[in-house]
This record gives C-alpha cells, sequence and structure tokens, in this order.
C-alpha cells in the first residue's frame, strides 16, 4: 500500500515539472520577455527550455514505465498461501481413512502390534503407520532409555510418517516425569508442583514450562501433556494431589498461566489438564467411574479458574477427563464423551485450540464403552484428538463407519483435521 502511494507521488512530481516547462517555452514565444534582450539570448534561452522540457518530459515517462513495471511485476507474483490455504489443500487431497486417523494420538505399540514396549523404530513401525496414519504417539517411560537412543527413534518415526506426528510425552515435573526421573536424560529434575506453587513465585512456574520444554524439544519432542490445571480441593483425592500447584484457585490459575507461558515461550505445544477438574473427586478414573457432583456455579467458583488463565495465557490443548458431572449434563456420561461439557469448553470458557481426551484405555471408558463407541461419542461431542483408544483399528472403524451410515458428518471430521493439519503447518511439524 505504501509503494503504490509513493509512486503515484512520482508520477505527478514529473508531471508537474513537464507542465512548468511548457509554460516557460509559451512565455518566450509570446514576446513578454524583456526588450533588451537581443535574438541570440532569447534563441539560446528558447532551445535550453526545450532541451530541459524534452528531459523533464523523458524522466517522467521513464519513472511512470518503471513504476507501471514494478507494480506489475508485484501484481504477478503470488501471494504466500495462508496456514488455513495450505491446510485446505493437503485436506482436500487425505481419503476419508486418512483423515479419520489423524484425530488419534497412540502408543507406539499400537502402531506394531507389539507385546513389548518399543525402544526404536524399524521397518515393522513403518509398516504399521502405513496402514494406520495416526497423528501423533505418546511415549512413556518404558519407551525412553536414554538420549542418543530417543533421538533415533523420534527421527525415525518422524521420517515414516508423510503429514508428521504429535510426538507427545507426560512431563510434568514432580512424579509424572517420564524423561526428568530418568538420570540417564540429562535433563533437569523438578520437585512437585504443589512445592513450586507453594513459593509463591510465579517465576518458579515459568521456569518449570520453559526448562521442561526447551529440554524435551531438543530430544524431538513437540507436545508435552502439562500443566496440570487442577485445584487439589479434596484431601481424600487420590490421582491429583502435589501434582496440583495449590489447593486454592486463584494461586493455582496464576501459577498455571505461568507455566503456560514457559512452554510457550520454548517452543513447545502444551496441554491444561484434566478438564472440567479432578482435584475434588472422590475416585481416580484410571480404575473406573468418577464423579464431580458440582454445580456450574460451583465450578466457575473453584474448578475452572486455573483453566480459564491457562487458555487466556495461550495453552495450545486442553484435555478432558472422563470424569462425570451429573449437576451440569443431567446423566452420568463422562465429560470427555459429553457434548455438553464441550460446548461449555468451547462457548463459554472461549478455548478455540485442540481438544484432546485424556487415555481411552482408563477404566472410567473400558468398563462402560467399546472403543469404537467412546470414539464416536467423543468425536459427536466436538473432541479434536482420540488419546489411546483400548483397541485402535475397531476405534478407528467405527468413526469411518458412523460417517458412512450418516451419524457423523464429514464436515464434522474435516473440522478437526483442518485444526490439527494448521497448529501442524504452524509448528513446523508438517
Amino acid at each position: 500500500m505504501k509503494k503504490s502511494r509513493k509512486i503515484k507521488l512520482t508520477n505527478i512530481a514529473a508531471l508537474v515539472l513537464t507542465i512548468a516547462a511548457v509554460l516557460l517555452l509559451v512565455y518566450i514565444a509570446s514576446g513578454l520577455v524583456p526588450t533588451e534582450i537581443d535574438d541570440t539570448v532569447e534563441t539560446e534561452s528558447t532551445t535550453a527550455a526545450t532541451e530541459a522540457t524534452t528531459e523533464l518530459t523523458t524522466a517522467a515517462t521513464t519513472t511512470t514505465t518503471e513504476a507501471t513495471t514494478e507494480a506489475t511485476t508485484q501484481a504477478e507474483e503470488p501471494a504466500e498461501p495462508t496456514v488455513e490455504e495450505q491446510a485446505l489443500e493437503i485436506l482436500s487431497g487425505m481419503s476419508l481413512k486418512e483423515q479419520v486417523y489423524q484425530l488419534f494420538i497412540v502408543r507406539p505399540e499400537q502402531i506394531t502390534g507389539s507385546s513389548e514396549k518399543l525402544t526404536e523404530a524399524g521397518s515393522d513401525f513403518e509398516a504399521g503407520l502405513e496402514e494406520y496414519p495416526v497423528g501423533g504417539i505418546a511415549m512413556f517411560s518404558e519407551n525412553i532409555i536414554d538420549r542418543e537412543q530417543t533421538i533415533e527413534m523420534i527421527s525415525d518415526m518422524q521420517s515414516y510418517s508423510t503429514l508428521g506426528l504429535f510426538i507427545a510425552v507426560d512431563e510434568e515435573g514432580g512424579t509424572v516425569s517420564r524423561i526428568g526421573n530418568n538420570s540417564a536424560m540429562g535433563t533437569t529434575s523438578f520437585p512437585s508442583m504443589k512445592t513450586i506453587g507453594n513459593t509463591g513465585d510465579t517465576d518458579n512456574a515459568y521456569n518449570v514450562g520453559y526448562t521442561i520444554g526447551t529440554e524435551i524439544l531438543e530430544l524431538g519432542f513437540n507436545l508435552d501433556f502439562a500443566p496440570v490445571a487442577d485445584v487439589d480441593s479434596n484431601p481424600n483425592n487420590t490421582v491429583i494431589g502435589n501434582r496440583a500447584f495449590s489447593t486454592v484457585a486463584d494461586v493455582a490459575a496464576e501459577m498455571v498461566a505461568a507455566a503456560v507461558r514457559g512452554f510457550e515461550d520454548s517452543g513447545i505445544l502444551c496441554t491444561l489438564k484434566h478438564f472440567p477438574g479432578h482435584g475434588d473427586t472422590g475416585t481416580d478414573s484410571h480404575l473406573g467411574y468418577t464423579e464431580l457432583d458440582k454445580s456450574l456455579e460451583e465450578l466457575w467458583e473453584t474448578e475452572f479458574v486455573p483453566f480459564v488463565s491457562g487458555i487466556e495465557a495461550g495453552a495450545d490443548l486442553v484435555m478432558v477427563g472422563h470424569i462425570s458431572v451429573p449437576q451440569v449434563t443431567g446423566d452420568d456420561t463422562p465429560a470427555s464423551l459429553s457434548s455438553t461439557m464441550i460446548d461449555i469448553l468451547r462457548n463459554d470458557l472461549g478455548f478455540d485450540g485442540l481438544i484432546i481426551t485424556d487415555s481411552m484405555q482408563m477404566e472410567a471408558i473400558t468398563d462402560r464403552y467399546t472403543s469404537a463407541e467412546a470414539a464416536v461419542m467423543a468425536i459427536q461431542a466436538g473432541v479434536d484428538i482420540i488419546l489411546m483408544p483400548d483397541n485402535l483399528e475397531s476405534a478407528a472403524n467405527g468413526i469411518i463407519e458412523a460417517v458412512e451410515n450418516g451419524e457423523i458428518s464429514e464436515e464434522r471430521i474435516a473440522e478437526s483435521v483442518l485444526k490439527i493439519l494448521e497448529v501442524k503447518i504452524e509448528t513446523g511439524i508438517l
């Protein structure tokens, strides 16, 4: 816009000078010059004016031509495609199967069917990934031996993927540290997040996010399932405890926001968990049905506070737990499969990033639903990514069949896949 204006001003200036020269010629030709000037002087003046006019006219023409050529060249240069345009182009070339498998992050063993934990990704993994082209891989302690092995395994897995993989890990600090608690990895080991929160200094929380993010990025990871945004408000809770920053919602919120900023500055994708809040449940969703007996108003007063803070700080993902909230939903459907709870997260809390379920291998899901049923319900509810279904092929086929019989629209699948592709393009994964 500024360059175009500059070109126009240059053209106008040249035109003004040309007109001035022409007027000078007219002035001289009209005999208005003083009579005492002899014919020789008059002739020289006329000649000089004519030459000046010619030069100015030539200069103006050249400037106009150059400006026109530059403007035409700029107009002919194709605009750089936006991230959305790039993602749409990729999406347009994907089959339904390829789209559906992008909705899954799984353990590496779920790709090969191995009964033993994988510590390398060879030809069997390559063949498995071709058959099950998932969106990402979640690695656990058993897959992580030392730095060299981890870097090589991740590099090999990425080389087999045409769309790039989310390579995820649970690295919270404290007890849940697949990497930090392995001395062979040479990374920083942090105390519990409760200890960090008790310092009252948000810089410490920022440092946790930034350090963990920087160190795992060097290994090839691009996604961390952290920080914990739960409030440890129930002393009888057996699953969160000192994994949370605080027993006080406002303190937890400040720490969560600082940790998110640290992760973001490190270049790693981060995840708030476990929405709507797992800190005041009486049971563990790993082991079976888990209920949060609170009203929506009560959730806003406590559980939602750190999630809102983390979302405002720029969290990339939110993990939804298998936590039933009957006072809000009117039934015992887990939040991860509930359109009511997903709508609250999207519309009321204002989260527009990727929504991922907690592990679908947890008994709160497997005790009540098949892999196909849970996967279909999650997508229908508005989830973008399904984490570790109990049976990957069954879950994927369940979604494909639901699309083919009209239970799920192709547009609904494309909506989530497009968001996944955009994130991968923006972060350089794809």
